[in-house]
């Protein structure tokens, strides 16, 4: 994956690119762009407490150039379930598969995951949040929200005009109840154009480019 982060920052050609990690889970990617521009803006987003704290752990020594909010991005401001990802064993205490969306196929494509019950978490628009915020132009959005891809896009449609390249998980089996495919996503950002396009099993990473900006 670090191939992946060295390529797109690359492409955006920056020494201090400002960056949104939705779904930043435990800091990995964020650390590596970091790593890679240690004068990037990160903004950083993750409702799970359970990732939210080993972010905070990982990156303990990075706090002051990473900045962390605890709350899901979708399509609305307020309140939203969030169906956390669990497992027995090896993957005790996974939680890379929790969603605001309820689980579908990802119950028999991953059956060793289980969804343990949903809890509200606070949850935002990010064309709110970056008004707040007074971010007018973003880099790069790297987005891995488990198949609640549409939600992000209908919140921040303003943000996504002004947005130089996205990266988003997707999958073309409704791994999650109403994820749209890789096509339906495209259709939905149609200033996008594909730059990289990563295929893995039933799910997939792809990089996009707004031919806009």
């Amino acid at each position: 994956m670090v191939n992946v982060h060295e390529h797109i920052i690359s492409l955006i050609q920056k020494p201090d690119p400002v960056i949104l990690d939705i779904g930043c889970n435990d800091g990995t990617d964020s650390e590596c762009f970091l790593r890679l521009r240690p004068k990037a803006q990160l903004y950083c987003f993750e409702p799970d407490p359970r990732a939210a704290a080993r972010f905070k752990k990982n990156l303990n020594g990075c706090l002051d150039k990473v900045k962390l909010f605890e709350f899901a991005v979708s399509d609305r401001n307020g309140r939203i379930d969030f169906h956390p990802s669990n497992g027995d064993g090896k993957a005790k205490e996974w939680d890379l598969s929790g969603s605001i969306r309820r689980p579908k196929n990802h119950l028999t494509e991953y059956d060793w995951v289980r969804f343990d019950r949903p809890f509200s978490v606070e949850t935002r628009r990010l064309d709110d949040w970056c008004n707040e915020a007074n971010l007018n132009q973003i880099d790069l959005i790297w987005m891995d929200v488990q198949g609640a891809e549409s939600d992000v896009i209908a919140g921040g449609r303003q943000t996504l005009s002004n947005t130089r390249f996205v990266y988003t998980e997707y999958s073309d089996q409704e791994l999650y109840e109403g994820q749209l495919s890789l096509q339906a996503i495209l259709e939905l950002l149609p200033s996008f154009e594909v730059v990289t396009h990563y295929p893995h099993g039933v799910e997939g990473d792809v990089l996009l480019r707004n031919t806009s900006v």
